[in-house]
Parts: C-alpha cells; structure tokens; sequence
C-alpha cells in the first residue's frame, strides 16, 4: 500500500490518498479542501478511487468530502455516527474558520469499533478513538504497520479537548488502550504535521509517554 500526503487548507491537514499497488484501486482519507490538489495527484498516479474515509467531522478534514465523493462517484464511509453533530454543523464550521461554504452531509456509512474498510485488496481495521471529538476513529492496516489517526495523536502532542464534547480523559485513554497495543513499530500519519511511530512516541511524547501520568 502507498501512502501519500497532500496538505489542504489553510491548516495544512494531511489528506492522505491511499493506494492499493496490486490493483490500482484507491482510498482518499480526509479531503477537508483544494480537492484540485487531490485531484490532481489522483490523475498523476493514475489510479483509481474507490470510496472517501472520513476520520472524524471537523472542517479541514471533510468539507470536501461529498464534492470529492461526487466527483468520483464513490461511497463515503466513516467517522462514527457520534460526529453526526459536528458534520450537521459544516456550514457554521465553514463560516466560523473562513473556509468555503460546505454543506452538511451524512456518510453512505457511520463505522464503529471493530468494522473494517477495504479498497483494491487492501483492508483497514477501524478503531473508535473519542477524545478529541466523541465519534473520531483510526483506520490501521496490520499488514503494513500504518495507522491514519486524524487528530487523535501528532508527533510530540495530542489533539485538542477544548471543542464541544471533547474530552482530555477520553483521548487518553484511546491512545493507550487504543494505539499503543497496535504495536510500537506501527507508522502513524498524523492529522497535521511529520508522521511518526507509536514507540517513538511512548518514549518522548510529553502528554503520553510511558511514565506520564494519566
């Protein structure tokens, strides 16, 4: 599986467009804006789309995601449904940080703890990882040590709890219940900013390092 970053917005949110290398088939996580930019990464590899995941339901992650979704004419799957709220407020969201207008919208599917998503013969196993928001989720591949983790974890910090339903407690103990068992080699692709490992993170990372209080 190949992973590509493409910064969108004015947050410079990773929009990640995965590739299954076997088949051509592909998967773009996130789309929050400058869909020409995913577009046109798209083309250059010449791929094909197979549906949109979202992992959770702030502005610069999926206010581009039904345009996109139409675009290709494929399915949206994710977050879970506790960010119903959160995509019902897109317009207000899109208004409040000065982003294009974006309409709400509901995901052709919500995914929950243990779910899985596939394109090409590629498979992501789905975590729920509330915190940050309440219906946020992972998507890791086992096979190639790769987690999409949004804004749950970053390198060097973890997502913000200060937005409505969020939750410091929760995050927490997404990241060490949730994460941190997937495995220490495991990549992750934050939200915004470097990837990083979940061991490089256990070690040094001041918020959920081992040995950081909870």
């Amino acid at each position: 599986m190949k992973v590509t970053l493409i910064p969108v917005t004015p947050f410079q949110q990773n929009s990640s467009l995965l590739v299954c290398e076997a088949t051509g088939r592909a998967a773009v996580v996130d789309p929050g804006g400058d869909l020409e930019r995913i577009e046109a990464e798209v083309a250059r590899q010449n791929v094909q789309i197979e549906k949109v995941l979202l992992t959770h339901g702030h502005v610069d992650h999926c206010a581009g995601a039904k345009a996109l979704a139409a675009h290709y004419g494929v399915p949206i799957e994710g977050p879970h449904e506790d960010e119903r709220f959160w995509l019902d407020m897109l317009p207000e969201q899109s208004t409040r940080f000065g982003f294009p207008a974006a309409q709400a919208f509901e995901p052709d599917r919500w995914l929950d703890d243990g779910d899985t998503v596939r394109f090409g013969d590629e498979e992501l196993e789905v975590y729920h990882c509330p915190g940050h928001t309440p219906g946020h989720v992972v998507f890791f591949s086992r096979a190639h040590r790769i987690a999409l983790v949004g804004d749950v974890l970053f390198a060097g910090s973890i997502g913000r709890t200060d937005f409505p339903r969020g939750n410091h407690a929760d995050l927490i103990r997404s990241i060490r219940e949730k994460l941190w068992p997937l495995g220490n080699d495991v990549t992750f692709v934050p939200g915004h900013g470097p990837t990083s490992t979940f061991g490089a993170e256990r070690r040094t990372n001041p918020y959920v390092a081992d040995g950081v209080p909870g």
